[in-house]
């Protein structure tokens, strides 16, 4: 088995340049996963491992070959390398400062609108509309994930989806939902075609969200918490919805609503 025990190994400094930036994650195709859950939820995601790196110490030889039993069982065909590396070249990868001792180089996968593939009459779809925060991406993936719903798209990201901390905050659940990103005017083609109801949570010309039917074909869509929505999507809408709030602001983290408005399309549908 290989071993690197210097951080100024060519190869590692490659690795140092996927993990802290995005040029080079969208050059190369690939991206850094730390920490054995979301390893393993790339794995049963589909995601192709192509190297695990691992500290001894942390993570044990019996460790690695049980993770990479997972990769053959999970009928992803790949070779991967297994990589021995020291203290100082691990600290050097690892984003976490409580960590598990194991990272992989993973091959990115396409996000295109079209690619998307539901496999019920009605599916329920989360939209984004230019999140920039990595905390507030994870937090939507994990209510998505949460609530099983059958797509996430982003509309006009502002971040890429592998950015070390998105696959953080998101706790892997970045590998466990169906995701694609596009244009606003992408997306929106993309819903109409498909006959997907849009309901778009926005102050103006808006009704209260509990009293709209989401048990057809729907698309929940969030904004901002700084600018809302952009006007493309209010005049797009089917209904534009609201939450009530019995408060003195008028907006609440983008996560937040998107759980509640996700929830309950969930609950007119039987939590199915």
């Amino acid at each position: 088995m290989k071993q690197i025990s210097s951080a100024q190994n060519p190869f590692i400094k490659e690795l140092v340049q996927l993990k802290d930036k995005s040029r080079e994650r969208k050059k190369s195709g690939t991206f850094l996963i730390e920490g054995v859950r979301e390893i393993e939820l790339a794995i049963k995601g589909g995601f192709q491992l192509e190297t695990v790196l691992f500290f001894p110490e942390l993570f044990t030889e019996e460790q690695l070959n049980s993770l990479t039993t997972n990769v053959r069982l999970s009928g992803v065909e790949t070779q991967i390398n297994k990589i021995e590396v020291s203290k100082e070249v691990y600290e050097k990868l690892a984003y976490r400062s409580t960590t598990e001792g194991v990272l992989a180089l993973t091959k990115s996968k396409s996000h295109l609108v079209e690619n998307l593939v539901f496999n019920t009459k009605s599916p329920l779809i989360l939209v984004a509309e230019e999140p920039e925060k990595p905390g507030n991406i994870g937090a939507l993936l994990r209510t998505a994930d949460a609530a099983h719903v059958d797509a996430v798209i982003i509309a006009n990201p502002k971040t890429d989806l592998y950015n070390p901390n998105i696959i953080r905050s998101s706790v892997g659940c970045l590998f466990t939902n169906q995701i694609a990103t596009g244009t606003t005017e992408e997306i929106i083609t993309f819903l109409k075609a498909k006959n997907i109801n849009i309901f778009c949570a926005a102050l103006q010309a808006s009704v209260g969200y509990h009293t709209q039917d989401f048990t057809n074909p729907t698309a929940i869509v969030v904004g901002t918490e700084a600018t809302g929505l952009s006007d493309v999507w209010i005049e797009n809408a089917t209904q534009n919805i609201i939450i009530p709030m019995q408060g003195e602001i008028d907006s609440m983290n983008v996560s937040v609503a998107a759980g509640i408005l996700i929830f309950e399309a969930k609950r007119q549908r039987n939590f199915k």
